[in-house]
């Protein structure tokens, strides 16, 4: 029996209590990060008009079909990303959408509170893509 690696070892208790600490934050992170987009997407129901025409305003094609196309993504993908129900495929999907966001809306870097925009948006899709890379953890629909 060698001590030193025997005082490495975790103990039941504390792989546990750490396990439970690690899934709660898990928790806290999915429903922090799907806010954002959830709250983004029921602002944006009934202003289809509003959002294409800023859609259309930065070059994009077809802005009324990108305009439903975001509205379903920001308010189907958080709601999964809450619950854990395949949540490293919406949070794959916004965070690849919080990149071109930041790309396309947000890369004037003569503006500092466009800047701060984008680099918000990348910092979010990395949020993102530790949940796709790590999964939602125990308390989900998926179960880690």
């Amino acid at each position: 029996m060698n001590t030193f690696t025997d005082a490495m070892q975790p103990s039941a208790v504390t792989t546990s209590s750490n396990t439970n600490s690690q899934d709660t934050l898990a928790l806290v992170g999915r429903v922090l990060l799907a806010a954002l987009f959830l709250i983004a997407g029921i602002n944006k129901i009934g202003g289809v008009e509003g959002t294409s025409g800023y859609i259309a305003s930065v070059g994009l094609p077809f802005p009324e079909l990108l305009y439903w196309a975001t509205l379903a993504l920001e308010i189907i993908a958080p709601i999964m990303l809450i619950v854990g129900y395949k949540a490293r495929y919406a949070a794959i999907a916004l965070g690849v959408f919080s990149i071109a966001a930041a790309v396309f809306f947000h890369a004037d870097f003569a503006d500092q509170q466009q800047m701060t925009s984008f680099l918000k948006n990348f910092a979010v899709a990395g949020g993102l893509f530790f949940v796709a890379a790590f999964g939602p953890g125990r308390f989900s629909l998926d179960r880690g």
